[in-house]
């Protein structure tokens, strides 16, 4: 791992601890309680993709809360810069992780099989 990656994960690592505490700040309740699963940053960390946990939120009501979190990025990224320091911040997008539905689909289906090769024996 080079210099370059270690700084890019370092950065990933500390926007995965600042943008909840910055959303937690604000008065909408719909985004305020989100919970983020990961941040992936660009090579030259300008930009940063942010996977939320969608739990709790409809699908039909995701779109909105993705409309909301466009309009306050510009907060967030005035929050991380004064909360580290930084002269910038990268600019972020937001997209639900469905990685974790994936994962518990997979859970089940494992226990689906396990089930049917137990009763088969």
């Amino acid at each position: 791992m080079n210099q370059a990656e270690i700084k890019r994960k370092r950065t990933e690592s500390v926007l995965r601890e600042l943008i909840p505490e910055a959303l937690g700040t604000l008065d909408d309740e719909r985004i305020n309680a989100l919970n983020v699963t990961e941040v992936l940053c660009s090579r030259g960390r300008y930009d940063a993709k942010v996977f939320l946990d969608p739990a709790g939120i409809e699908a039909e009501d995701q779109e909105e809360v993705l409309r909301r979190l466009r309009k306050v990025a510009g907060y967030l990224k005035t929050y991380v810069k004064e909360a580290e320091g930084w002269y910038k911040a990268p600019n972020f997008t937001f997209e639900f992780d469905d990685e974790l539905e994936r994962i518990s689909r997979m859970d089940e289906l494992f226990k689906k099989i396990e089930k049917e090769i137990g009763d088969a024996s």
